[in-house]
């Protein structure tokens, strides 16, 4: 049987719609708020959990916006799951308190700056949850893409 890693994470916004990410110390790119998932966690129990540890903020997580496999030849395989984080206020926004030894830096983006500012198939999967939350749908994917049919 498969024993995928899984991990699970949120997308953020500003009043403006873009799309917040965060620029850890540990990578050369951007990442969403989001982490592994622990034994005996749900995904969304631990996106609740990584949003207050790297944020230090515990916002309502809304609905499952993505699921993704994405099989790695370094890391084996993992489903990711990514949930709607909604809009933060600002009253919200000034209470974060930043992880810092894992967390440099957040900022809102433009979504169709995403590309420009992390990894390919991170930058897929966040277009992919953008729209499936403005359709109202969940996206499959693979690889940060829907399969072909």
């Amino acid at each position: 049987m498969a024993r995928p890693r899984m991990a699970a994470g949120a997308l953020f916004f500003d009043e403006q719609g873009r799309v917040m990410l965060l620029e850890p110390t540990y990578k050369d790119y951007r990442d969403i708020p989001g982490g592994y998932v622990d034994v005996g966690e749900s995904p969304l129990q631990a996106c609740v959990r990584e949003v207050r540890e790297e944020l230090g903020i515990t916002p309502g997580i809304g609905r499952l916006l993505a699921v993704d496999w994405a099989p790695s030849p370094t890391e084996g395989d993992k489903v990711l799951y990514l949930f709607d984080g909604g809009a933060l206020p600002a009253r919200l926004q000034e209470q974060i308190r930043l992880q810092r030894s894992e967390i440099k830096a957040y900022a809102f983006h433009s979504v169709d700056d995403v590309d420009s500012l992390t990894i390919p198939r991170l930058a897929r999967r966040v277009r992919a949850a953008v729209i499936a939350r403005s359709e109202g749908q969940v996206a499959y994917l693979e690889h940060g893409q829907h399969p072909e049919r």
